[in-house]
């Protein structure tokens, strides 16, 4: 079971005791923490997986730069969720506030909401990170990536009373097509992977109905065919101006005018859900049923929305609604009687590093050079650079579950060089000049 469910196998285990990093405003160099990164254990009964995590990804986080007091902090969670997740057959059910699923290297999954909402009698906002003691009316509720961006670090996360996690596709905002945030250029950071139109998005994660959640590619068609497209939402902005009704018509306490400070798309409710019959489009769960690379025989599947630009699209991974029945849940021990998922092949094979899509850029390089790995990686991996005699230069080290490592060139002589990214079992070699 252990070897074949992706429930079990799929998680970015710390087994080199990876520590957490994180940036204070004001300094772009990295503080080192004491708290282990990625998901600690992968234990696993005949109907159930556990999941120990901090709840610290391995890619630094912060700063928060919309006064958000909080640092990623440790979580010490236990989640449990179902090996055999279900099809909810009655009312769907509400995703909430808080965690509505877990990413593979053991982060929260946030829905669209920030728990503040529009007052109607006080004509303002209430609650949340704004407010708190403040209560709105639930009827407008604010979409909290559009309204905390500014307070979202380099890899679209952010802290909710120490609890980091990500409301959205947890690619860093300088991989997007268009920059929305400059918060990377003094705080940079990577994120749990790379955006590849080319290929089928990795698994990232687990809604806490157990159904898996993929990145924002897959293939066109539900049955693995048709090529390589961006899962679409098929929510879409309404067109209105004020906002005294719901998209099914219904009359509703009146929240603020469509205008500069309140844009649309600026609360949940100013979308509509629209039904489509091509199978790119996602349905109002934000997912569909298919084939993927993990699931060749098919499983309902989340995907976690970008539009045209790779900025988030709402309900940006899961949501409004569960596929599935809730059932997963974090709890403070185990139980029953499980087993400690320990794979019995450690480390990358030669055909998979071969297979890894790295980047190196820019070449030629100037005073840095950067290594980008278009997959999700598992394992750390060492890289050195080598001048041309082959004498070692620089090392480092690319941390499973982050996605881009760098070298300083400032000091280097014009001329070429060598990097290898060495796995477990192999190496990969690509040639780079420095000319300055």
């Amino acid at each position: 079971m252990a070897q074949t469910n992706p429930a079990i196998s799929s998680w970015i285990r710390n087994t080199t005791s990876i520590m957490g990093r994180h940036y204070v405003s004001g300094n772009s160099t990295p503080i080192n923490d004491n708290v282990l990164a990625n998901v600690q254990t992968v234990q696993y009964s005949a109907s159930s997986v556990y999941i120990s995590t901090h709840g610290i990804p391995s890619y630094m986080t912060g700063p928060f730069l919309d006064g958000n007091p909080s640092l990623a902090s440790d979580q010490n969670a236990i989640f449990k969720f179902p090996l055999n997740p279900v099809k909810n057959s009655g009312n769907p059910i509400n995703t909430t506030g808080g965690n509505i699923g877990i990413f593979i290297n053991g982060v929260a999954l946030f829905d669209y909401r920030d728990g503040v909402s529009w007052k109607n009698s006080t004509s303002a906002l209430c609650g949340g990170p704004i407010k708190p003691m403040c209560m709105g009316d639930g009827v407008w509720n604010r979409d909290a990536i559009p309204a905390e961006r500014k307070g979202f670090d380099c890899s679209k996360g952010h802290p909710a009373m120490g609890n980091y996690h990500h409301h959205q596709n947890p690619s860093a905002f300088k991989l997007d097509l268009k920059v929305i945030s400059t918060v990377c250029n003094l705080y940079d950071a990577d994120g749990l992977y790379v955006i590849d139109s080319t290929k089928h998005s990795p698994l990232i994660g687990f809604a806490y109905d157990g159904f898996p959640i993929y990145g924002a590619y897959a293939y066109k068609n539900v049955d693995g065919t048709g090529g390589i497209v961006r899962m679409k939402s098929s929510f879409t902005l309404r067109n209105i101006t004020t906002r005294t009704t719901y998209a099914d018509g219904s009359t509703v306490t009146a929240g603020p005018d469509v205008n500069a400070t309140y844009p649309l798309g600026y609360f949940r409710e100013d979308y509509q859900y629209n039904t489509t019959a091509s199978s790119d489009y996602l349905d109002d769960h934000n997912g569909r049923f298919c084939v993927t690379p993990e699931y060749p025989n098919g499983i309902y599947c989340y995907f976690a929305t970008v539009d045209e630009n790779w900025n988030s699209s709402y309900p940006y991974v899961v949501g409004p609604t569960f596929y599935g029945t809730k059932t997963a849940a974090k709890v403070t021990s185990i139980t029953e009687n499980v087993v400690t998922y320990s794979p019995s092949n450690i480390g990358i094979l030669k055909t998979e590093i071969n297979d890894i899509d790295i980047s190196v850029f820019p070449n030629p390089a100037n005073d840095l050079v950067a290594i980008q790995m278009n997959d999700i990686t598992k394992e750390n991996l060492d890289i050195s650079l080598y001048d041309i005699t082959g004498k070692l230069v620089k090392k480092t080290i690319l941390y499973q579950g982050s996605t881009i490592a760098y070298f300083d060139t400032q000091t280097l002589y014009n001329g070429e060089y060598i990097i290898k990214i060495f796995g477990n079992k192999t190496a990969v070699t690509k040639k780079i000049t420095v000319i300055k």
